[in-house]
């Protein structure tokens, strides 16, 4: 997959909240070292978490980094959509606390949903909230913040070796950015809770079949399968997708009317596009559309 080396900055050290199995604790990336790879190719904006030696757990600078290029991805006409993925074995590992700056206090009450709120919860809502569609090309385990971080997205694909793990209850803690708020969304309120009071490691195949994931193939083939469908996505028209994505995110948050409403006044706004009059131009003219994008 295209990548540059763009990184956040910062301490690397490993903390992980995730993952038991990730290995022994090791030093991150030395400095300079790009702990988020960013390329711009063919329309698509790839943002790949780089710490492979720490199976990718998050810190509070790639955090930052994440959240950043997608709202640029929001604001850029030429970004059209988003993969977001990684290196080595690793999808995310979960959080990782040691590269957040040291409190200036003894806690108090207020500061942990603090911390909650403008941390792991900014990361889910800067995936949900971006204006183009995002892919998760989930190359490995995915734990915690991080199977959330791929739940989040628009689309999920993951290769067959891949699990999902929410790993909070192993620690005994609630689960956080937004877990309780996206899986019952994605397979229902009783398949959450068993994957939220168990913490068992969940397959590829399984979370495939539970409608957590879109497609799963061979490892070697994630890429591959990525580029294209973020290919095809490129090509499209990226206004009416921004609507089609808005409109879903929010269609179990209110009622019929509110949705229907939601539903004419993003049509309203998409007609006057140049795309959208250029899809009905193409249908009327029997020929392919040729969408820019606006």
């Amino acid at each position: 997959m295209p990548v540059s080396g763009e990184a956040g900055t910062g301490p690397d050290e490993h903390a992980r909240t995730g993952l038991p199995d990730a290995g022994p604790e090791a030093a991150g990336p030395g400095p300079g070292a790009a702990t988020v790879l960013h390329s711009l190719d063919g329309g698509v904006s790839w943002i790949t978490l780089n710490r492979p030696e720490a199976m990718n757990a998050v810190t509070w600078d790639q955090r930052e980094r994440i959240i950043a290029l997608l709202a640029d991805a929001s604001a850029d006409p030429g970004v059209r959509a988003v993969v977001l993925t990684a290196t080595g074995r690793g999808f995310c590992a979960g959080a990782d606390l040691r590269g957040a700056p040291a409190p200036a206090r003894e806690r108090v009450p207020g500061d942990v949903a603090r911390t909650i709120r403008l941390g792991a919860q900014r990361l889910i809502a800067a995936v949900l909230d971006c204006e183009k569609p995002v892919i998760a090309a989930v190359n490995g385990t995915a734990a915690g913040i991080g199977a959330h971080l791929a739940f989040a997205c628009d689309l999920v694909l993951a290769a067959d070796t891949a699990t999902f793990i929410e790993v909070f209850v192993r620690r005994g803690l609630v689960p956080d950015g937004g877990g309780a708020y996206l899986l019952p969304r994605l397979v229902g309120p009783q398949r959450a809770k068993e994957l939220m009071f168990f913490g068992d490691a969940l397959t590829a195949a399984d979370a495939e079949r539970l409608g957590l994931v879109n497609r799963t193939v061979p490892g070697g083939e994630l890429e591959a399968l990525a580029e294209e469908w973020a290919g095809r996505l490129a090509a499209g028209p990226t206004r009416a997708l921004a609507l089609t994505k808005q409109l879903v995110n929010a269609s179990l948050d209110g009622d019929r009317a509110t949705a229907f409403a939601a539903e004419a006044a993003a049509q309203e706004i998409n007609m006057t596009t140049r795309d959208a009059n250029e899809g009905v131009a193409s249908f009327v003219e029997r020929r392919s559309p040729e969408y820019r994008g606006c």
